[in-house]
């Protein structure tokens, strides 16, 4: 690198800088030396600021793409579930607001016989992260080494957990990067960051629930569309069977945002009730996912009536120390929002809802931020919901009272009240594969 590259690196990184400002091909072997030369502090953070936002504004080519993916999966460890005793899917979602999916996702699966290794994170911003929302439940653990994912895989059959610093740790470094460089919507540094860990994860079928509208990353269907089939394309060419739902989140999922209150909900659909739109995403992405296993047999609504879903969570959570029959934690105060007129809720935004849950304490605007587990936002109404003046719309949930006030900030204009109920969809929108 100029200045401070060595003489014996085979390439010289402001090189690759230009050329790909100039809209030209990276070779394999250049990308492949900048994602290694980069892992280990060959590569300057800002010189590698310049390549993202480079690709920013040229992209990558498919050949490219597909290399850049291979290169940081290389950089680290793959993980190897054949030895297991039934197959192995995985679901990632690109995230969203009230977002609890995985929670009765992996034992539902799990209870129509397919193995679910769910690698999650922890939020930042607006949208939450799974490990927080399970770490309200009392002693519930997220570390866990892989000889233990492992057998929890064999004897339960689902495992929510942290990701290892082994898998891509290229990833690692570039995302931190991206997240205060301006490349974080960056399509084919999306792609590769979650296709790069997915790969490496080393499940037998991948389903991507890629979201759509105000409270995701892709805001319109087409930028939607481009990520789902660039994701598809590498976990196909990988040969890793992947499909993709494109998902509403111009409204909350359910009726609830923020940790705890999430972990009540994602309960109440093991029992068999919740809210309807969280049933309908958990069901459609358990039906990918025992298609893409193999083993579509199965009808998962039967294992939500039966109770076997819920045996299934309990078995989990205990397996990482938790205390699934323990009380969530609650916040210590309430401030309720209310209809100030009768009518017809038509929208209700999920990024007004998703930074108001943040702000009272849901959510970290760095990695290093403390979350409060009971903090959030409960819905009472859903676009297509009656109101009537004075009726509550949105109860707030926070530790810190002094919080509230910018919360509703937040939420000024997070929903409109008009005569008309709008017209329904459903929660999934297209299917790529």
């Amino acid at each position: 690198m100029t200045g401070s590259q060595t003489s014996h690196e085979p390439y010289a990184v402001v090189d690759l800088i230009n050329a790909k400002r100039r809209g030209q091909r990276l070779t394999d072997g250049e990308v492949d030396w900048v994602i290694e030369a980069y892992t280990r502090d060959a590569v300057a953070e800002e010189q590698m600021s310049a390549l993202a936002m480079a690709i920013a504004f040229q992209g990558l080519t498919p050949d490219e793409l597909r290399r850049w993916t291979d290169a940081m999966i290389a950089t680290g460890e793959r993980l190897d579930f054949s030895g297991l005793s039934r197959p192995t899917a995985d679901k990632h979602s690109t995230g969203g607001v009230g977002d609890k999916i995985t929670l009765p996702l992996a034992p539902l699966v799990a209870a129509c016989g397919v193995a679910v290794p769910q690698l999650s994170g922890r939020g930042l911003g607006h949208t939450g992260g799974t490990l927080d929302k399970l770490e309200a439940i009392p002693g519930w653990r997220a570390e866990l080494s892989n000889a233990e994912m492992l057998a929890q895989l064999e004897s339960v059959g689902a495992v929510i957990c942290a990701a290892g610093t082994g898998l891509a740790p290229a990833d690692q470094k570039l995302y931190a990067l991206r997240d205060v460089t301006g490349t974080v919507e960056v399509i084919p540094l999306i792609a590769s960051s979650i296709m790069s860990k997915k790969i490496a994860e080393g499940t037998g079928a991948l389903v991507l629930d890629v979201k759509v509208g105000s409270g995701a990353f892709m805001k319109t269907l087409a930028e939607a569309q481009e990520l789902a089939e660039t994701m598809v394309r590498l976990g196909q060419g990988a040969g890793l069977s992947t499909v993709a739902l494109l998902t509403d989140m111009s409204t909350p999922l359910g009726l609830s945002a923020g940790n705890a209150l999430e972990v009540r909900e994602s309960v109440e659909v093991l029992a068999g009730g919740g809210p309807p739109d969280v049933v309908e995403l958990t069901l459609a992405l358990a039906r990918e996912m025992l298609g893409a296993a193999g083993r579509d047999d199965a009808d998962p609504a039967d294992k939500l009536a039966d109770g076997s879903a819920m045996d299934i969570w309990q078995a989990m959570i205990r397996a990482q120390h938790g205390d699934p029959h323990a009380d969530l934690p609650t916040a210590k105060e309430t401030e309720v929002v209310t209809a100030d007129t009768d009518g017809v809720l038509t929208s209700l935004d999920a990024l007004a809802v998703g930074v108001a849950a943040w702000r009272l304490g849901a959510g970290r605007a760095r990695k290093e931020d403390p979350v409060q587990a009971g903090a959030g936002v409960e819905l009472h109404a859903k676009p297509g919901d009656h109101v009537r003046a004075g009726q509550p719309l949105l109860t707030l949930h926070t530790n810190t009272p002094e919080r509230f006030a910018r919360a509703k900030q937040a939420l000024v204009r997070a929903y409109e009240i008009g005569p008309n109920a709008p017209e329904r969809t459903g929660v999934v929108l297209d299917r790529v594969t």
